[in-house]
Protein backbone atom coordinates (compact mmCIF):
# COMPACT_ATOMS: atom_id res chain seq x y z
CA UNK A 1 0.00 0.00 0.00
CA UNK A 2 1.11 2.95 -0.99
CA UNK A 3 0.04 5.50 2.05
CA UNK A 4 -0.69 9.04 0.75
CA UNK A 5 -2.58 10.37 3.89
CA UNK A 6 -1.60 8.76 7.51
CA UNK A 7 -3.74 9.71 10.36
CA UNK A 8 -2.00 8.13 13.39
CA UNK A 9 -3.52 7.93 16.98
CA UNK A 10 -5.15 10.66 16.69
CA UNK A 11 -6.80 11.75 20.38
CA UNK A 12 -9.01 14.78 21.04
CA UNK A 13 -11.13 16.14 24.06
CA UNK A 14 -12.95 19.03 24.88
CA UNK A 15 -13.80 20.76 28.31
CA UNK A 16 -12.02 19.99 31.26
CA UNK A 17 -12.81 18.62 34.96
CA UNK A 18 -16.16 17.22 35.12
CA UNK A 19 -17.13 18.31 31.64
CA UNK A 20 -14.51 16.29 29.67
CA UNK A 21 -15.10 14.73 27.04
CA UNK A 22 -13.09 12.41 24.81
CA UNK A 23 -14.20 13.14 21.67
CA UNK A 24 -11.50 10.95 19.74
CA UNK A 25 -9.36 7.82 21.66
CA UNK A 26 -6.72 6.81 19.15
CA UNK A 27 -7.64 7.17 15.36
CA UNK A 28 -5.04 4.90 12.84
CA UNK A 29 -5.94 5.38 9.42
CA UNK A 30 -4.33 4.92 6.31
CA UNK A 31 -5.28 5.90 3.11
CA UNK A 32 -3.88 6.07 -0.07
CA UNK A 33 -3.73 9.02 -2.89
CA UNK A 34 -6.75 9.21 -4.85
CA UNK A 35 -9.05 7.05 -2.67
CA UNK A 36 -12.90 7.73 -2.20
CA UNK A 37 -13.16 7.53 1.80
CA UNK A 38 -16.67 7.45 3.66
CA UNK A 39 -16.37 8.55 7.80
CA UNK A 40 -19.38 6.99 8.90
CA UNK A 41 -21.16 7.55 12.66
CA UNK A 42 -24.05 8.33 14.89
CA UNK A 43 -23.52 12.13 15.68
CA UNK A 44 -21.06 12.44 18.49
CA UNK A 45 -19.13 9.99 17.31
CA UNK A 46 -16.05 11.89 16.66
CA UNK A 47 -16.19 12.05 12.73
CA UNK A 48 -16.33 15.65 12.20
CA UNK A 49 -14.16 16.58 14.96
CA UNK A 50 -11.61 14.02 12.93
CA UNK A 51 -12.01 15.59 9.63
CA UNK A 52 -11.45 19.23 11.33
CA UNK A 53 -7.95 18.27 12.42
CA UNK A 54 -7.05 16.45 8.75
CA UNK A 55 -7.63 19.88 7.74
CA UNK A 56 -6.24 21.65 10.06
CA UNK A 57 -8.93 23.85 11.40
CA UNK A 58 -8.40 22.17 14.89
CA UNK A 59 -5.31 20.49 16.88
CA UNK A 60 -5.21 17.54 18.21
CA UNK A 61 -4.37 16.51 21.91
CA UNK A 62 -1.85 13.45 21.13
CA UNK A 63 -0.85 11.84 17.42
CA UNK A 64 0.05 13.42 14.23
CA UNK A 65 -1.42 14.01 10.25
CA UNK A 66 1.09 13.46 7.91
CA UNK A 67 0.09 14.36 4.46
CA UNK A 68 2.56 12.54 1.56
CA UNK A 69 5.55 12.88 4.54
CA UNK A 70 4.33 16.64 5.83
CA UNK A 71 3.34 16.41 9.43
CA UNK A 72 1.08 19.05 10.67
CA UNK A 73 1.84 19.00 14.36
CA UNK A 74 5.48 19.94 13.12
CA UNK A 75 4.28 23.39 11.35
CA UNK A 76 3.71 26.77 12.88
CA UNK A 77 0.87 28.71 12.11
CA UNK A 78 1.64 30.35 8.45
CA UNK A 79 2.86 26.75 7.18
CA UNK A 80 -0.54 25.42 7.99
CA UNK A 81 -1.89 27.96 6.49
CA UNK A 82 0.03 27.07 2.93
CA UNK A 83 -0.56 23.50 4.18
CA UNK A 84 -4.45 24.15 3.71
CA UNK A 85 -4.24 26.29 0.85
CA UNK A 86 -1.92 23.87 -1.48
CA UNK A 87 -3.38 20.57 -0.27
CA UNK A 88 -6.80 20.97 1.07
CA UNK A 89 -10.47 21.86 -0.23
CA UNK A 90 -13.52 22.01 1.98
CA UNK A 91 -17.22 21.32 0.70
CA UNK A 92 -19.61 21.48 3.80
CA UNK A 93 -23.10 21.12 4.59
CA UNK A 94 -24.10 25.32 3.93
CA UNK A 95 -22.82 26.53 0.78
CA UNK A 96 -21.12 29.39 2.23
CA UNK A 97 -20.95 31.47 -1.09
CA UNK A 98 -20.50 34.93 -1.42
CA UNK A 99 -24.09 36.51 -2.50
CA UNK A 100 -22.79 39.43 -4.15
CA UNK A 101 -20.47 37.76 -6.73
CA UNK A 102 -21.98 35.59 -9.58
CA UNK A 103 -20.97 31.91 -9.54
CA UNK A 104 -17.84 32.38 -11.94
CA UNK A 105 -16.15 34.69 -9.24
CA UNK A 106 -17.35 32.36 -6.66
CA UNK A 107 -15.47 29.70 -8.28
CA UNK A 108 -12.30 32.10 -9.22
CA UNK A 109 -12.09 32.86 -5.16
CA UNK A 110 -10.79 29.08 -4.84
CA UNK A 111 -8.54 29.46 -8.24
CA UNK A 112 -6.71 32.34 -6.23
CA UNK A 113 -5.50 30.10 -3.27
CA UNK A 114 -3.53 27.82 -5.75
CA UNK A 115 -0.39 27.76 -7.64
CA UNK A 116 -1.80 24.81 -10.08
CA UNK A 117 -5.79 25.90 -10.62
CA UNK A 118 -8.18 23.95 -12.84
CA UNK A 119 -9.34 26.05 -15.63
CA UNK A 120 -12.48 27.87 -14.41
CA UNK A 121 -14.47 27.87 -17.81
CA UNK A 122 -13.84 24.43 -18.26
CA UNK A 123 -15.06 23.00 -14.45
CA UNK A 124 -17.99 24.68 -15.01
CA UNK A 125 -19.42 22.78 -18.19
CA UNK A 126 -18.00 19.67 -15.88
CA UNK A 127 -20.11 21.11 -12.94
CA UNK A 128 -23.48 21.91 -15.49
CA UNK A 129 -23.28 25.46 -14.47
CA UNK A 130 -21.51 27.21 -17.61
CA UNK A 131 -25.02 28.69 -18.91
CA UNK A 132 -25.27 30.01 -14.97
CA UNK A 133 -22.41 31.60 -14.77
CA UNK A 134 -23.14 35.30 -14.97
CA UNK A 135 -26.01 34.29 -12.03
CA UNK A 136 -25.86 35.11 -8.65
CA UNK A 137 -26.03 32.38 -5.80
CA UNK A 138 -29.74 33.31 -4.58
CA UNK A 139 -30.70 33.32 -8.52
CA UNK A 140 -29.85 29.29 -8.10
CA UNK A 141 -31.34 26.12 -6.78
CA UNK A 142 -29.87 24.23 -3.87
CA UNK A 143 -28.44 21.77 -5.29
CA UNK A 144 -26.35 24.47 -7.83
CA UNK A 145 -25.23 26.29 -4.96
CA UNK A 146 -24.06 23.37 -3.80
CA UNK A 147 -22.11 22.52 -7.14
CA UNK A 148 -20.96 26.06 -7.18
CA UNK A 149 -19.56 25.20 -3.41
CA UNK A 150 -17.87 22.13 -4.81
CA UNK A 151 -16.44 24.06 -7.61
CA UNK A 152 -14.75 27.00 -5.76
CA UNK A 153 -13.50 23.60 -3.41
CA UNK A 154 -11.94 21.55 -6.19
CA UNK A 155 -10.85 24.48 -8.64
CA UNK A 156 -7.59 24.68 -6.30
CA UNK A 157 -6.60 21.34 -7.97
CA UNK A 158 -6.11 20.21 -3.95
CA UNK A 159 -4.68 16.57 -3.11
CA UNK A 160 -6.91 16.52 -0.54
CA UNK A 161 -11.05 17.21 -0.65
CA UNK A 162 -13.00 16.84 2.77
CA UNK A 163 -16.55 16.96 2.56
CA UNK A 164 -18.36 17.59 5.87
CA UNK A 165 -21.95 16.03 4.64
CA UNK A 166 -22.63 17.84 1.38
CA UNK A 167 -25.84 16.46 0.94
CA UNK A 168 -27.29 16.97 4.63
CA UNK A 169 -29.33 19.99 3.26
CA UNK A 170 -30.40 18.23 -0.08
CA UNK A 171 -33.46 16.23 -1.11
CA UNK A 172 -33.13 12.59 -2.57
CA UNK A 173 -32.93 13.41 -6.18
CA UNK A 174 -30.43 16.55 -5.66
CA UNK A 175 -28.28 14.26 -3.35
CA UNK A 176 -28.07 11.49 -5.83
CA UNK A 177 -26.56 14.55 -8.11
CA UNK A 178 -23.94 16.07 -6.00
CA UNK A 179 -22.83 11.99 -4.99
CA UNK A 180 -22.58 11.64 -8.99
CA UNK A 181 -20.53 14.83 -8.91
CA UNK A 182 -18.42 14.06 -6.09
CA UNK A 183 -17.49 10.57 -7.77
CA UNK A 184 -16.99 11.97 -11.56
CA UNK A 185 -14.53 14.84 -9.69
CA UNK A 186 -12.42 11.44 -7.95
CA UNK A 187 -12.48 10.15 -11.59
CA UNK A 188 -11.35 13.06 -13.51
CA UNK A 189 -9.30 14.84 -11.48
CA UNK A 190 -7.60 12.28 -8.97
CA UNK A 191 -8.68 13.85 -5.72
CA UNK A 192 -8.52 11.83 -2.60
CA UNK A 193 -11.55 11.98 -0.96
CA UNK A 194 -12.97 12.43 2.55
CA UNK A 195 -16.41 12.10 3.25
CA UNK A 196 -18.41 12.87 6.54
CA UNK A 197 -21.98 11.42 6.13
CA UNK A 198 -25.00 9.85 8.41
CA UNK A 199 -26.36 8.35 5.17
CA UNK A 200 -25.96 4.74 5.33
CA UNK A 201 -26.41 4.05 1.53
CA UNK A 202 -23.42 6.48 0.39
CA UNK A 203 -20.84 3.99 1.88
CA UNK A 204 -21.51 1.78 -0.80
CA UNK A 205 -19.64 3.79 -3.09
CA UNK A 206 -16.57 4.34 -1.54
CA UNK A 207 -13.05 2.74 -1.58
CA UNK A 208 -12.60 3.12 2.19
CA UNK A 209 -15.20 2.90 5.01
CA UNK A 210 -14.45 3.84 8.33
CA UNK A 211 -17.17 3.61 11.07
CA UNK A 212 -16.88 5.30 14.12
CA UNK A 213 -18.75 5.39 17.55
CA UNK A 214 -17.71 7.08 21.08
CA UNK A 215 -14.58 8.05 19.26
CA UNK A 216 -13.31 4.83 18.39
CA UNK A 217 -13.02 3.17 14.88
CA UNK A 218 -15.31 -0.14 15.12
CA UNK A 219 -14.63 -1.11 11.42
CA UNK A 220 -12.13 0.15 8.89
CA UNK A 221 -12.69 -2.27 5.19
CA UNK A 222 -12.21 -1.67 1.67
CA UNK A 223 -15.40 -1.86 -0.75
CA UNK A 224 -14.97 -5.14 -2.88
CA UNK A 225 -17.58 -4.04 -4.79
CA UNK A 226 -18.37 -0.32 -5.32
CA UNK A 227 -21.70 1.17 -6.82
CA UNK A 228 -22.00 3.81 -8.81
CA UNK A 229 -23.80 7.23 -6.99
CA UNK A 230 -26.27 6.10 -9.71
CA UNK A 231 -27.35 2.85 -8.26
CA UNK A 232 -27.43 4.35 -4.56
CA UNK A 233 -31.01 3.97 -3.14
CA UNK A 234 -32.04 4.61 0.26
Amino acid sequence: MNVFLEIKNIKKHFGEGESRVEVLKGIDIEIEKGEFCVLLGPSGSGKSTLLNIIGGIDAADEGYISINGEKTADMNEKALTLYRRKHLGYIFQMYNLIPNLNIKENIEVGAYLSDNPLDVDDLLKTLGLYEHRHKLPNQLSGGQQQRTAIGRAIVKNPDILLCDEPTGALDYNTSKEILQLIEDVNKKYGNTIIMVTHNDAIKQMADRVVKLRDGMIRKNYLNETKLTAEELDW
